[in-house]
Parts: C-alpha cells; structure tokens; sequence
C-alpha cells in the first residue's frame, strides 16, 4: 500500500508517476501499474492559537461518517522536527500517510500549520487530485492574549509570539496571491462550535464540486 513502493517488483519510486491515468500508479523501473485512488486533500491552517487544535475534534463529528480528520501535530516529533527545506521530511511523511489512508476511499481533512509552498513542490503533491488550503486567523492582540495563555510547558515566550504573529500577518497578506489561493477564515469572535461548522461547510462544498 505504500505510495513510493511499486507492488509488483519493489522498486522506490522518488516521483509518484500519474501519467498513465487519474486512478493508477505507474513503476518507474517495471513500467507496470497498479490502482491508486487520487483524492482531494483539505488542509485546515493557521498560526498556532487560531483554533486548530480546537475545532478537529468537532470536525470528527461532523465528518467522520464521509471524511477521515487528522492532526498534523501528532508526528511532530524527533527526526521528524528537522527544518531543512521548509521542513520536508515532516511534510513528505505527512503527504504520503494521507495519501495511504485515502486508499479507504474517504478523503482526508488534515488540521495543522501548513501553506502551499510547503506542499505544492513535493513529488508527493501527484498523489492528490487537488490539495485546498483553508487558513483561521485572529486579531493580532486576541491571538497574542490566546498564545500567553497557554500552559508554560509549551514554551510560548514573547520572542516567539512576535514570531507567531508576524506569520499571521503574513498569511493574511500573501493569501490571493498564493498557488492555490489560501482561503481565510476570521476566528476573533466565533466560538469554536460556529468556526467548525464553517470549516465543515468549506470542506462539504469542495468535496461536492470534485464528485461531480
């Protein structure tokens, strides 16, 4: 089942090769092909105290039945943490894990900090047939008060607040002219109920257009 892994000789493909059609795999080294579902990808972004973390269990909710939702943050971990090249080796593994779990045939809703420069290079990008990209975002001085609010084992100190909240101005910025565009949604003054039906329907939406 692995996306990399040809099932027939074994050999390591680097590139996903999708030219032979939207619902196989071909081999670089056998030629030979193999199913492979292509599903949308969802990306649920944003600075760190938008919500994220919030709203993906009401998310599971009210998707489990037709999505499979998951949290980026559950590998940030070890190696896997190395910031070389806009942190590859975790957006790679990531893109080829929801790639395997879309075998199921439900596509996947992954909640994290991402944007699409981090994604739209990857060889693994093929392995979608689109990847949307939704980000929440937050007042400057609501998402400052949210990040000192944390627990101290999380580390927030001001420098990387600052940090923090040059990113959001950032995505807010940079959002249309982004490839894809990154879609925003404001989190200052919904509760984490309302963001996630919004965030639902956002999904809901797509995912119709890309069924028919």
């Amino acid at each position: 089942m692995h996306p990399l892994i040809c099932t027939h000789c074994g050999a390591w493909n680097d590139v996903p090769d999708t030219s032979a059609g939207a619902s196989v795999l071909s081999c670089a080294d056998c030629g030979r092909t193999r199913p492979y579902r292509r599903l949308p990808l969802y990306c649920v972004s944003g600075p760190s105290g938008t919500g994220k973390s919030t709203i993906a269990g009401l998310l599971l909710e009210r998707l489990q039945d037709r999505f499979v939702v998951l949290e980026q943050d559950l590998l940030w971990v070890g190696g896997l943490r190395d910031p070389a090249d806009e942190h590859r080796l975790f957006r790679s593994t990531w893109l080829r894990t929801a790639a395997m779990v879309q075998q199921n045939g439900r596509p996947i809703v992954l909640c994290g900090t991402v944007v699409p420069p981090e994604f739209e290079p990857l060889p693994e990008r093929a392995l979608f047939s689109d990847v949307h990209y939704l980000s929440l975002t937050c007042d400057p001085g609501v998402l400052a008060a949210r990040l000192r609010a944390r627990p101290a084992w999380r580390g927030w100190d001001e420098e990387r607040i600052v940090e923090t909240l040059d990113f959001a101005d950032w995505v807010v910025e940079a959002a249309d002219r982004l490839t894809p565009p990154l879609a925003l949604l404001d989190t200052t003054t919904a509760g984490p109920a309302d963001t996630a039906a919004e965030v639902a329907d956002w999904v809901e939406r797509l995912d119709a257009v890309a069924r028919r």
